[in-house]
């Protein structure tokens, strides 16, 4: 039968019909018009009599919530219609059943909805598991909470919030635990997709009148997995939907995992309950790659590739140079192993550089003085707070007018502006290490070595 909804005293001669209607456009004007598309709107009254209505809803878990969420306030609706005697009871609609026999003049059947559900978990990438993810510092907090996630059996934090920027591993950790879910309890039902097809999914549900089967799907898995989710800031519509299937789901204890390119809190166009529930479980970033990961990321590709004969240097020269995401380096390194493998070219620097001359460029023209600063500092073994301090002790000094060198070398900043990024000094201050740095050069190889080095680094 489902849930029941009783009333008290008596009042039996009411156009249930009419009532019906009043009763639903006050739900509309009370709640909202996403709120009554999602919930109220699908609901018909099936049954009239003069001491009993029926609302029938078209799925099992759109009864249950309604029952649990809107059931006093239907209540004083009906009340305030003047029926005093009504056992109202929510139950699903018999799918392909014939209309109902017994139904009031003028209450329809909605029309019959199309599947919307399709096939919206997106393909998995078999390159994407734990085992071929190289875990560094700067994502070691992410990549635990995912193996966590994947392998517990229950949930350890409801959301698992990843983000950082693009290319830096984000989407290799949602397949991962897509892939060891499916492979280690194939009995849990997983489904991965970005922010842009939950959304598709939604309007195309919206067009075909198939919002409940929309529903049923999304709230009927044990793991929803969203990438990207950022993709939904400013649409408020498909956010509240969302918002819906996200309550819904922690309220039963299933597991939600989402990933965006920017912490919660941070997220443009989000209303605030939804940044506010976003960051209600854990939020893991993933930072911006350190040498030492990207070096090891290209020898494990290097290593999953077969490819022989990549000489040290230059995964090296790769890992100073190509900083801005994984993406890109692993792309720059499969074009030089493609172009060794067709042209028939033995591996090495000269080469690399001639092959990646365009994406060297690309990397030249977002050279900073600050990354200038954080490279010598790192080569000399300082603080980078050592490059705007007043200091004067040779072992600071001399990494400091290095850096001013190379940044009126690789840079196109003037003399004063690079003064007043090594702690407001005077323009005169950086023509005198630029002076100083030249006059070593001739004479200390060692110096001289250490700043080609750092140019190849930094500039190529």
């Amino acid at each position: 039968m489902g849930a029941k909804l009783t009333m008290t005293a008596a009042h039996q001669n009411v156009d249930l019909s009419s009532a019906w209607a009043r009763v639903r456009d006050k739900l509309r004007a009370e709640f909202g018009d996403a709120t009554f598309s999602s919930w109220f709107k699908p609901l018909f009254l099936a049954e009239a009599g003069a001491d009993r209505v029926v609302v029938s809803a078209p799925t099992r878990f759109v009864r249950d919530w309604i029952a649990s969420h809107y059931s006093m306030r239907l209540n004083d609706l009906w009340r305030s219609e003047g029926v005093e005697t009504v056992e109202l009871a929510i139950r699903e609609m018999p799918a392909r059943d014939p209309a109902i026999a017994e139904r009031p003049r003028g209450i329809r059947r909605p029309e019959s909805s199309t599947d919307a559900s399709g096939d919206v978990h997106a393909p998995l990438d078999p390159r994407f598991r734990f085992e071929t993810f190289v875990v560094g510092k700067p994502n070691e907090l992410a990549y635990a909470a995912a193996r966590r996630v994947a392998e517990s059996a229950t949930v350890p934090f409801n959301p698992l919030f990843i983000y950082g920027g693009v290319g830096l591993g984000k989407t290799h950790l949602m397949h991962a635990i897509a892939w060891h879910i499916r492979e280690a309890t194939p009995a849990r039902k997983v489904v991965y997709l970005s922010a842009e097809k939950f959304m598709y999914q939604f309007i195309r549900a919206l067009r075909f009148k198939d919002v409940m089967a929309f529903k049923q799907l999304f709230r009927s898995v044990d793991v929803l997995m969203i990438d990207d989710v950022q993709f939904i800031g400013g649409k408020d519509t498909t956010q509240e939907e969302f918002l819906h299937t996200f309550n819904a789901l922690v309220d039963q204890n299933r597991q939600i995992i989402i990933s965006g390119d920017r912490s919660p809190s941070d997220l443009d166009g989000m209303e605030e309950r939804m940044r506010s529930r976003l960051g209600w479980g854990l939020v893991a970033d993933v930072h911006a790659t350190d040498y030492e990961l990207r070096l090891g990321i290209l020898q494990a590709k290097v290593e999953q590739s077969g490819a022989r004969d990549v000489p040290t240097r230059v995964l090296e020269f790769l890992s100073h140079r190509i900083t801005s995401n994984v993406r890109e380096l692993e792309g720059a390194l499969n074009r030089v192993l493609a172009y060794s493998n067709l042209v028939g070219r033995t591996i090495s620097l000269e080469m690399t550089q001639e092959v990646l001359k365009d994406l060297l460029r690309a990397n030249d023209r977002r050279i900073s003085i600050e990354d200038i600063q954080k490279r010598v500092a790192e080569h000399y073994n300082i603080r980078l707070a050592d490059m705007h301090s007043p200091r004067r002790s040779r072992a600071v000094a001399r990494p400091r007018q290095v850096a001013m060198y190379l940044a009126k070398q690789l840079t196109t900043r003037s003399l004063p502006e690079i003064g007043r990024k090594f702690g407001g000094r005077d323009h005169t201050t950086v023509m005198h290490a630029v002076r100083k740095i030249e006059e070593l050069r001739a004479t200390d190889s060692s110096l001289s070595d250490d700043i080609d080095l750092l140019k190849r680094m930094l500039a190529g």
